[in-house]
């Protein structure tokens, strides 16, 4: 357990843990001995593939039939199943006995049927006996002690779990390390802090604060506490941080919060590190902000910080169907998804890119798929660069929490439309999958983001049920209705010259450093694309004190120092053309422009004096702010201006017709265009001849592609278009 221990703040958190009973490890050196052999046959096993399945708990089951769904598995052209995550309960069903029955059972029959398999660490969801023997292992949270019943409501620094789990995870690998099929293993699920905050977490904090901060003086200076007679003048007298009301003081103590996640996902991937081979991979499914689907950067973990713990990236992506499908929130998780997984730092993974480790098969009762758009589903999510599709899950289940969130098949277990069109999706990868594995894309818009933007105006909102996530959907969701695909970076990305547009929606938070990178960006030749509220406090959550946006005003050419909500504002702007007037929503920035050019004035008796959108030229670049919200349809028609402006090249097709491009394995382009919409589609092929990879006839520039309602087509071209 050496690796696990950890200076400053992880050492606090997980001292207990490096106690875990040294018995577990015997017999260490003969389990060593397997992994080059294991190695290589799991290498050979897996080959190179598409990675296409589903989550499958025998357990769960309400008869056994663990040969039936192995079958229809494979003659549905699945090659994986992610087991084991949620099953505590039966792997250890009193304490120190463990039970792998089932978990050997699947392992037995998904090899004996040329099945890969992903490992989860059952640690998010603790039986009952362990609540029993330590009641307080339940998180206290700002809702007070939490009650056992539901999965994610443990302390995630309680000694006493942390010894449990660790005690699992090893009996768990040492279990099974001798099977060659298990090609990787997820972490946790979706892990997150929980809210934590009880008597320990509190004093933890403190530290944490001592080791930041060094003075209760500088404490109280960073975050104001003089305010309404905050301020301390020793760290004894420090109060719980549940009561404060302070915004600096909550944003810290919820970044302390992502860092506990952070710390406890490294302490997990430093234990599996011991027994692993250099073919396996370890992810975790990172999830997202949650509207009733995946919406946007999750705000209770720093993904991008968590990355350093794994080899790959999964993530778990969910979104509305029927109507409502348009391939947004598929694009847009998977460019997070390819962000995080550029962070990884652990040895390289026998798969590139990033997971997709669940999506949804029938899933809730309102996204039962029409037909074609399952298939329509999955090729999105390779088009971004998933090397996986897997669904949550392969079977409805009979009882529990999520009775109605359906898998692959009903509740009758049988063949249906959704396990036919899966089955013809894997037919399809088994023919082109290989032409498809290891996109790489290269984009020209890079959208910036972070957590403590994220929290500052969560914290501080602009308007109720207005936050980040919607500024940057807003912003994200239009470039991608242009055709337009954006990588999604974090505010500490240094390589800003590869990209020709950096957007910062509401980056409310954020360093000098960062912005003077942004400033020189944009000077050498860069073009910045900002919103309302950027640049507006550090990281502290403090307001700068200067002009706003700080340390920007000569790069945008503007400054403000007012700004309300809006009510009957319209916008006054030759953008528009002859339309009507687009109106301003949720906030609006009143704006004074010095060098630059306004492309937008407010229509208002009181406002007209002040621009609301800016276009600046700084050195060899332009910076472009947005200092109000107003439709989607006039953003589309403002970043069509932009792109012309500054010679980002726009495609003659827009949305529902989506194109996706990237670079396969062997240097050829793969271009995707699918048609998100109930009706026939045309358009002429602007690409140069290639192969339509499910037909296998040639295609040539021009020539008329028809699709017909949420269907698509793949081409393969051999000429670089990078």
């Amino acid at each position: 357990t050496g690796a696990i221990a950890r200076v400053g703040l992880a050492s606090l958190i997980f001292i207990a843990a490096n106690a875990a009973d040294g018995s577990n490890c015997e017999g260490r050196p003969h389990i060593l001995d397997f992994q080059a052999t294991l190695g290589r046959r799991r290498e050979q096993f897996m080959k190179q593939q598409i990675l296409f399945g589903a989550a499958y708990y025998d357990e769960y089951m309400p008869y056994d039939r663990l040969e039936t769904d192995m079958e229809m598995m494979k003659a549905a052209g699945m090659n994986v199943i992610r087991i084991a995550e949620s099953t505590w309960s039966t792997l250890e069903p009193e304490d120190g006995v463990f039970d792998f029955t089932y978990l050997d059972r699947m392992l037995k029959a998904s090899r004996k049927h040329n099945i890969n398999v992903i490992i989860g660490t059952p640690t998010y969801a603790i039986p009952p006996w362990l609540c029993k023997k330590y009641p307080d292992i339940l998180a206290i949270t700002k809702e007070g002690p939490g009650i056992y019943g539901h999965r994610q409501n443990m302390d995630i620094t309680h000694p006493d779990y942390l010894f449990h789990a660790q005690r699992l995870i090893r009996r768990l690998m040492e279990h099974i390390i001798s099977y060659d099929h298990i090609i990787g293993f997820q972490l946790d699920n979706e892990t997150k802090s929980y809210g934590t905050s009880g008597p320990r977490v509190q004093t933890m904090f403190v530290s944490y604060l001592k080791e930041k901060y060094k003075t209760i003086e500088t404490l109280n200076k960073s975050f104001g506490l003089a305010y309404w007679s905050n301020s301390m003048s020793t760290f004894d007298d420090f109060p719980n941080v549940l009561g404060t009301i302070n915004g600096s003081l909550e944003g810290e103590f919820k970044k302390f919060q992502r860092v506990l996640v952070e710390q406890f996902l490294c302490w997990q991937s430093d234990i599996v590190r011991e027994y692993i081979n250099e073919t396996q991979f370890i992810t975790q499914n990172f999830d997202y902000d949650w509207r009733g689907y995946s919406f946007g950067l999750q705000p209770e973990t720093d993904q991008f910080a968590c990355a350093k713990a794994f080899s790959i990236a999964g993530v778990d992506i969910y979104h509305p169907s029927q109507d409502d499908l348009t391939g947004a929130e598929i694009s847009f998780g998977g460019a997070i998804g390819r962000a995080i997984s550029k962070k990884c730092r652990l040895t390289k993974s026998p798969v590139s890119n990033y997971l997709v480790l669940e999506t949804q098969a029938q899933g809730n009762p309102a996204w039962l798929a029409y037909s074609g758009q399952l298939r329509m589903q999955a090729f999105s999510h390779l088009s971004s660069g998933a090397d996986s599709v897997m669904y949550w899950h392969w079977h409805s289940i009979h009882n529990a929490c999520e009775t109605y969130w359906k898998g692959v098949l009903s509740h009758n277990l049988a063949e249906n439309a959704t396990y036919q069109e899966a089955s013809q999706i894997g037919l399809e990868l088994k023919k082109i999958g290989n032409k498809l594995l290891h996109l790489q894309k290269k984009c020209s818009v890079a959208i910036m983001v972070n957590n403590e933007s994220l929290t500052g105006l969560s914290i501080f909102p602009m308007q109720e049920e207005f936050a980040f996530n919607d500024v940057v959907r807003w912003l994200y969701d239009e470039f991608y209705k242009l055709n337009i695909e954006c990588d999604i970076i974090h505010s500490n990305e240094e390589n800003l010259e590869q990209y020709q547009l950096v957007v910062l929606p509401a980056l409310y938070s954020v360093s000098d450093e960062v912005l003077l990178r942004l400033q020189s960006y944009t000077a050498n030749g860069g073009n910045l694309l900002a919103t309302f509220k950027t640049a507006f406090t550090n990281s502290d959550l403090t307001v700068h004190s200067d002009n706003q946006p700080h340390l920007l005003t000569d790069c945008f050419g503007m400054t403000y120092d007012q700004f309300t909500i809006p009510k009957n504002v319209g916008l006054l702007s030759n953008l528009a053309g002859n339309g009507p007037a687009p109106m301003v929503t949720n906030w609006m920035e009143l704006l004074i422009p010095s060098t630059a050019q306004v492309w937008a004035n407010y229509r208002h008796q009181h406002f007209q004096k002040y621009a609301a959108m800016t276009h600046n030229k700084f050195g060899k670049g332009t910076a472009t702010y947005l200092g109000c919200y107003f439709s989607s349809s006039f953003l589309n028609t403002v970043l069509r201006t932009l792109c012309n402006t500054i010679n980002i090249p726009l495609t003659d097709y827009r949305f529902p017709i989506i194109k996706k491009s990237g670079i396969n394995e062997a240097g050829n382009e793969i271009h995707y265009f699918f048609n998100y919409s109930n009706q026939r589609s045309e358009f002429h092929y602007d690409k140069k001849e290639g192969t339509v990879l499910l037909k296998g006839n040639q295609i040539k520039q021009g020539e008329l592609i028809i699709l017909e309602p949420w269907d698509f087509v793949i081409i393969e071209s051999k000429n670089n278009f990078f």
